[in-house]
């Protein structure tokens, strides 16, 4: 059987490429791929635990591979149209405050919660000159709208939107926009708190910080 292999920012950068098939014997595991894989780029995940997703969807190393699946290697998440008009959106374009408060604006809702993840200009003691963002864009956007759901079963009447920018970014630049609305203004804060927290946690979206003296890609959560 054969499964899709894609490879994302820094393990993309390992492997020299973003994406190929792989040959797997007939009830082959996520592990067993991994080894092949491993085998072949022994510089992708190097001393680091391999986090994986099939078909967008995060498993473990035991889970059985079926032909014609996808197989997304996960590094650690770091934390198009010119509008952005969708509640859940990943956009090679600038984000606007402007619509993420029209997708949450309501004459019943009385607390607005907005958050702004910018570029800023220092990072771990470096100068930085810009930020590059790159990520796995159908599944973070899947993750996105499962954290979107949760909070507003738990938090509800509420509505939440998020956008995150993908790209080459200044500083200065807006990354991401998290806008929470609700009657009142306890659950529009917790929800746009709990928002960016998961979003920085469990969403495939990685950054690289690219500095006066070179460029990494920022593996843990930031």
């Amino acid at each position: 059987m054969r499964v899709l292999v894609r490879l994302f920012a820094s393990y993309r950068e390992a492997a020299g490429r973003g994406h190929f098939e792989l040959e797997l014997p007939p009830g082959a595991t996520v592990r067993d791929a991994i080894g092949r894989i491993l085998r072949e780029h022994p510089l992708v995940a190097e001393g680091r635990q391999v986090v994986i997703a099939r078909n967008r969807e995060y498993v473990t190393p035991e889970a059985t591979l079926a032909d014609g699946d996808e197989l997304a290697l996960i590094p650690p998440v770091s934390g198009g149209d010119a509008r952005t008009l969708a509640p859940i959106a990943v956009s090679a374009a600038p984000l606007s405050i402007d619509d993420a408060l029209a997708l949450v604006r309501d004459d019943g809702f009385g607390g607005v919660v907005v958050f702004l993840g910018t570029v800023r200009n220092r990072s771990r003691g470096k100068r930085i000159v810009r930020l590059e963002y790159e990520a796995y864009a159908e599944m973070a956007e899947a993750k996105m709208r499962e954290i979107a759901d949760r909070l507003q079963r738990e938090h509800g009447p509420l509505r939440v939107a998020m956008h995150h920018r993908v790209g080459d970014l200044a500083v200065g630049e807006i990354a991401v926009i998290v806008a929470a609305a609700a009657p009142h203004r306890d659950a529009a804060f917790a929800a746009a708190r709990s928002a960016i927290d998961e979003l920085k946690t469990i969403v495939p979206i990685w950054k690289k910080e690219h500095a006066v003296d070179g460029a990494v890609w920022i593996d843990e959560h930031a």
